[in-house]
């Protein structure tokens, strides 16, 4: 015990074993086994090592040095002095597998090592989950001309989901109250109005040509913080809708798909999404985003099934159902549903899980390259002729959206630079 403890005491100590017998009637010399350990910290070295005290705590490099004495001083016969390092080493490899000393951390997470790998994929996975539930929706369109009914789908598929997430406790479900409840209503009656008459548009002209519309929300959301909440819009912003504004004009006026039902459908639906914006703002709650976009879906789908059987419903009883089933089927009919609501849903809760990872600038031009990528695949898939002029609009007019993002999210980026400086 007192080598024991000067060997505890001191930072390195050597341990000097007595002599091992070796066969055949060999011996190895004391200077050749040398076991090295380190100090126990500063605790340790005032607690007096004693064989009746119970539960005392061993540092792993103490533990260490006993198993390797413990393995020499035993009485097998040792063949040449690498059997006795190689003694000592499985000691150490013992007790590595036995517990941790503390000084490795835990290993970090795929997304915590490759941060950039992991925004990549929401990206692209946020492109692809539009692309494919513009495509889909259209499609489905073409059988079934019933946007009010269909847009009941898309929010009824979400909802399902968000509920069997809530089941399972992902995410957990925020609790609502009655003040919530209110301030979430108006949100929700925008988006509902807003999602009815994108659909409305989509199934009244091409996709191309409604998205080359719905390039006009920005400014209606400039007009409606200048003229409503009293916001100071700078000038420079101004200056960048113009091409945005004449860009639609042009597409609009040689659009071979031209209808006023889909033209105004899409502008109701800006303007409904530009007030869900205002409302937004005036809701911002400590509510994570998954569960304010579920809670959003729930109310906003009690706002759109009464339109949907009133202004669809007889027709759909009549002949609607009946004739997309002869059509395509009633497995590929109900498919389509489903998936169409399951790409809706899917798609803006990635574009918001998209934004809390990266920076307004980013995502600004990730939604305009979005807009272009579903612009560019729609008229590739379903083989829509567009004049040239109307070719040239639609570029002007995502030029001018992008210019318009770019900007407002730099000015945005230097108020919250300027907020985080202190006042000298």
């Amino acid at each position: 015990m007192a080598s024991m403890t000067s060997v505890i005491q001191s930072p390195i100590r050597v341990c000097r074993l007595p002599t091992l017998p070796l066969t055949p009637n060999r011996t190895v010399p004391a200077s050749s086994v040398v076991v090295k350990c380190r100090s126990l910290d500063s605790k340790a070295l005032n607690t007096p090592l004693s064989p009746l005290t119970e539960n005392r705590t061993v540092s792993p490099s103490v533990e260490l040095c006993s198993k390797a004495i413990g393995l020499l001083s035993s009485r097998q016969p040792l063949t040449s002095r690498s059997v006795v390092r190689r003694l000592v080493v499985r000691a150490a490899a013992a007790d590595a597998d036995g517990a941790s000393d503390g000084l490795t951390g835990p290993s970090k997470s795929f997304a915590a090592r490759f941060p950039a790998l992991v925004t990549g994929f929401y990206f692209f996975m946020w492109y692809f989950l539009n692309v494919i539930f513009n495509i889909l929706n259209k499609k489905v369109y073409n059988y079934f001309p019933y946007p009010y009914f269909v847009s009941v789908i898309h929010l009824l598929v979400g909802v399902g989901y968000c509920l069997i997430s809530w089941a399972v406790g992902l995410p957990k479900r925020a609790p609502m109250d009655k003040e919530l409840l209110l301030l979430l209503t108006p949100v929700s009656l925008c988006h509902a109005l807003g999602h009815v008459m994108s659909n409305v548009s989509f199934a009244a002209v091409a996709v191309s040509f409604t998205h080359t519309i719905k390039a006009l929300e920005p400014f209606f959301n400039a007009a409606a913080s200048q003229f409503i909440l009293g916001h100071q819009i700078p000038f420079s912003l101004w200056l960048s809708l113009a091409p945005v504004v004449l860009g639609v004009s042009m597409a609009s006026l040689t659009e071979l798909s031209f209808n006023w039902t889909g033209f105004v459908s899409a502008m109701i639906s800006n303007i409904a999404f530009t007030y869900r914006s205002i409302y937004s703002k005036k809701a911002m709650t400590g509510m994570d985003s998954t569960n304010v976009y579920a809670y959003t879906s729930v109310i906003a789908l009690l706002f759109c099934i009464p339109p949907a059987v009133m202004i669809e419903g007889p027709q759909l009883l009549q002949h609607g159902f009946k004739d997309a089933i002869a059509k395509v089927g009633l497995q590929k009919f109900l498919s389509d549903l489903f998936w169409i609501g399951m790409f809706y849903h899917l798609y803006n809760q990635l574009a918001t899980n998209t934004l809390e990872r990266v920076a307004p600038l980013t995502h600004a031009v990730g939604n305009v390259l979005k807009r272009v990528f579903v612009i560019g695949f729609s008229i590739v898939v379903f083989g829509n002729k567009i004049s040239t002029q109307t070719g040239i609009g639609t570029a002007i007019a995502i030029a001018g959206v992008a210019i318009y993002s770019l900007i407002k999210a730099n000015l945005e980026e230097q108020k919250r630079r300027a907020a985080k400086t202190p006042a000298s």
